[in-house]
């Protein structure tokens, strides 16, 4: 069916409620120009346009939003997941896919990886798969020109309507899909419309004129070749939750913050001269004040000079900011940059909260990438019966404080070799990277049959020297 524009413009009641924010979360993360154009400063009530653009010019942004996301997915995607394709694994374009998965040269992992990105900002991210249509009667036609399916990252803005239906086992399919898919240099949008029956390309030159049909073909497999990417989800069946829900709001008042101590500081630093016309001077340096004669003393000229005492509050405020940062986030004690006073109980407690976080992100990651290869394994006329597994826990440990603690244990005088190994091994384990190394480390201090630098009867050698005569 042709869509007309009152139904091409149509948007999910979701998407209107969530577009506005959706920008402001992309806009904190990116920073730059991105979130000046924002204009996320509080405006004074009588600030002109030239002022306030001046004001948003000279106030620098400090990205929390940004160091958040990246540090989850440095943590995510620091162990690579294991994947076990089964009989796919046979599969000739798969390598293909693996190593260009969207035909511009990204790998899978890397495409995930921003997915991840975008479902963290966002709070759901959609992995698009499709396959061009062709002619072609081989596979081995198809290798021959690289024929195969592509993935795609679409953004929650772009996605302006779905809807789920539900079978008769329970379970909630994706029934329709509309995604804006380019944009041209006039401002011509393309539409793509998918149903499990057919699959629509649009285009609509303006605002003001109905859409054109550019093509439309049948859907081979009879499903809408889309997955969510969820970050967290929420009640809203294709919504997700935010990383950036809160810590956004907390990183604008900072930047307001910033603000206010920029113009504080010009202010002390140049205060402003009141003067009649009549009086000539100005408020530089070693200038020079020329009064009329029989000026009225009330109208001697004075500096305006606000005080500084407020700068001393401000500070404190923007430091109470980040610490709310860092307890939202349960990353205060990775993004310290000073020694803190925190506990080891209190430590040990914000890594189960972080750990807990990330592994929920780590459950959806899996679950997303094991939906992609069922899809992928159906565009190829084949099942998928492979499994996808990311990393359940997380090392997260203060490697400082267990070093020590660890070298005070060893320092104790337990006189037991066992004791001694053990703690050794530890040690390794919290100093070396490299899982060979460390594997040969192990073993070494295994074989060793005494403790620290002497074997066992290197020890025993040394209590008969030294023991004492008669």
């Amino acid at each position: 069916m042709a869509y007309s524009f009152q139904e091409i413009n149509a948007t999910h009641i979701d998407y209107d409620d969530h577009h506005n924010q959706w920008s402001y979360f992309i806009r904190s993360y990116l920073g730059g120009v991105e979130y000046k154009n924002g204009s996320f400063l509080h405006r004074y009530a009588t600030e002109l346009d030239l002022e306030y653009a001046k004001r948003v010019f000279n106030t620098a942004l400090d990205n929390h939003c940004r160091n958040v996301v990246q540090i989850y997915s440095s943590f995510l995607f620091r162990v690579p997941a294991s994947r076990e394709m089964g009989s796919l694994k046979e599969e000739p374009s798969l390598p293909l896919f693996m190593k260009d998965c969207d035909l511009t040269g990204n790998s899978f992992e890397s495409q995930m990886k921003q997915a991840q990105i975008y479902a963290s900002i966002y709070g759901s991210c959609w992995l698009m798969l499709d396959k061009p249509s062709t002619n072609l009667n081989t596979r081995a036609d198809e290798l021959a020109q690289d024929i195969r399916p592509y993935l795609t990252l679409v953004t929650p803005e772009n996605v302006l309507d779905w809807d789920f239906r539900r079978e008769v086992n329970g379970k909630y399919s994706l029934d329709f899909l509309k995604v804006r898919e380019d944009v041209d240099k006039t401002g011509g949008i393309y539409y793509r419309i998918w149903t499990p029956e057919v699959i629509e390309c649009y285009y609509q030159a303006n605002n003001r004129t109905d859409p054109i049909l550019k093509e439309s073909f049948p859907n081979q497999i009879g499903k809408i070749p889309a997955v969510i990417l969820y970050n967290q989800k929420s009640h809203k069946r294709g919504i997700g939750i935010s990383d950036l829900t809160d810590i956004a709001d907390l990183q604008k008042g900072i930047y307001n913050e910033y603000s206010e101590i920029e113009q504080l500081i010009r202010l002390s630093n140049n205060p402003s001269l009141v003067k009649t016309p009549d009086v000539n001077a100005s408020a530089g340096a070693g200038a020079i004040i020329t009064m009329p004669d029989g000026l009225d003393p009330n109208l001697k000229p004075y500096l305006l000079q606000p005080s500084g005492q407020n700068l001393t509050s401000i500070m404190e405020c923007i430091t109470k900011k980040v610490e709310a940062i860092d307890r939202i986030s349960h990353i205060g004690s990775v993004r310290a940059t000073a020694q803190g006073t925190q506990s080891g109980i209190a430590l040990q407690t914000e890594f189960q909260l972080l750990n807990a976080k990330l592994s929920e992100k780590a459950d959806n990651l899996q679950i997303a990438e094991e939906n992609l290869f069922r899809l992928f394994a159906l565009l190829q006329n084949k099942v998928f019966d492979g499994e996808i597994t990311y990393p359940d826990t997380f090392n997260l440990r203060d490697y400082a404080t267990d070093l020590q603690y660890y070298l005070q244990a060893k320092n104790s005088g337990v006189q037991s070799p066992a004791f001694i190994k053990e703690i050794d091994k530890e040690i390794a384990r919290g100093v070396i990277e490299d899982s060979d190394k460390l594997d040969e480390i192990i073993e070494e201090i295994e074989n060793t049959s005494g403790t620290g630098a002497f074997t066992q009867e290197e020890v025993n050698q040394e209590e008969v020297e030294t023991e004492p005569l008669g």
